[in-house]
């Protein structure tokens, strides 16, 4: 059993293994030098130092799992069952694809000093100094990862200017009505967001926009979004998607035999939603390896079914001193029910589809969040009027 990538989705679905019997060679081979670790403290504890690290509590010894770190897998050779490495080829019979997502860059900005990336340890270990100098920061992106940096900036003392080419944060993750307001909370925070702004290039020191502003910037904090890491999946016949995603079917499996996806380099499809997700979070990682590890185990053993992966997404943020939490997938709701006043500090939005919840964001009501989860699960439908009743519990909120 060979696992290519040690972030949460590649550890879990050795631990899952382990866990659920399986007695095989497992073995994790990871990009970076360091012990595997957790992604959501980077742009938090670790970055503000009140961490070194983040290292997932696992004993892989105690496991009988072998770490293969620092080591760059460079292609894949179905026909041999072998990968090719940065160290020679590793042979497999069960192949985990678990890769996660690596982020975009920002064009014309490769080898400008200053410029910078949040995904990995070491990023947060470069950026870590430069909170401490307090420099005047820009940063790229009004999404999940901009304004969890810019918050933690903020705390460090650095100013703070956020540009966003869209007409509000999260334009790429939210509807407008939901979003919008959320615009306040930069100014709350001291930090200056611009909207409808066009990075036209980054140089040392500055960033200038496409209107002919010249933003000053000690340091330039790139947070623009992330694709599947797949690019060494070319000619291998695993089939992708329009994201670069691999395509893998309802209980993870890819294209090809013996080969399963999982965690951010994955979409599945999913029969609550009637459509594909690719879905770029924590919990995503954390939930599909245990399916993966079933499937894997029923394959062993002729005639078990496998299990089906069709989760309520969830993911949460902590931004400027307030707790997001989303479940469920809003894209094809056909109705939106607020719950409390956006611009108060505690509120939630419902989406409705066929007066079935089928998602929730909930900012400060992380009860909402965990009542609306069941919820999503059990299909309940909704009284929408009920629902609107900010002081009635979520649950009690069911039209049957």
């Amino acid at each position: 059993m060979v696992v290519v990538g040690a972030g949460m989705a590649g550890v879990q679905t050795a631990v899952a293994l382990r866990e659920q019997g399986f007695r095989g060679a497992v073995t994790v081979i990871g990009a970076e030098a360091h012990q595997p670790y957790d992604r959501p403290p980077l742009s938090k504890a670790v970055l503000l130092g009140k961490a070194e690290g983040s290292a997932f509590d696992v004993d892989f010894e105690s496991l009988g799992v072998e770490l293969r770190l620092g080591c760059e897998v460079r292609g894949l050779r179905p026909g041999d069952r072998e990968l090719d490495t940065g160290t020679g080829p590793v042979p497999y019979d069960v192949l985990v694809l678990a890769t996660g997502a690596e982020p975009i860059t920002l064009p014309g900005t490769g080898g400008v000093p200053g410029v910078h990336l949040l995904r990995t340890l070491d990023d947060a270990e470069r950026l870590r100094p430069v909170l401490a100098r307090q420099h005047d920061i820009v940063v790229v992106g009004a999404g999940w990862i901009g304004a969890e940096f810019a918050t933690a900036a903020r705390e460090a003392g650095c100013a703070v200017t956020v540009v966003e080419a869209a007409d509000r944060p999260l334009a790429g993750a939210l509807p407008a009505e939901v979003a919008a307001p959320m615009a306040a909370w930069y100014a709350d925070a001291g930090v200056e967001l611009r909207t409808h702004a066009r990075v036209e290039r980054v140089e040392p020191g500055a960033v200038l926009l496409a209107d002919g502003t010249r933003l000053p910037a000690g340091a330039v904090v790139v947070g623009i979004g992330a694709r599947p890491a797949t690019a060494w999946l070319a000619g291998s016949g695993i089939e992708l998607g329009a994201h670069g995603e691999v395509l893998a079917d309802a209980h993870l499996r890819t294209s090809l035999p013996d080969v399963y996806a999982v965690g951010d380099c994955a979409s599945f499809p999913s029969a609550r939603y009637g459509e594909r997700l690719l879905v770029h979070h924590w919990d995503n990682a954390l939930q599909g390896p245990r399916t993966v590890a079933a499937n894997i185990l029923a394959a062993d053993h002729l005639g078990d079914t496998p299990q089906v992966y069709d989760p309520v997404p969830y993911f949460w943020s902590e931004q400027f001193g307030r707790f997001v939490q989303h479940a469920g997938h809003h894209a094809a709701a056909d109705r939106m029910v607020r719950r409390g006043d956006p611009t108060g500090p505690a509120w939630t939005v419902c989406w409705l589809r066929e007066d079935r919840l089928v998602a929730l964001l909930a900012v400060g009501r992380p009860r909402d969040l965990a009542q609306g989860r069941r919820l999503i699960e059990a299909g309940r439908r909704m009284d929408a009027r009920a629902l609107a009743d900010p002081s009635r519990p979520l649950k009690d909120a069911g039209a049957d």
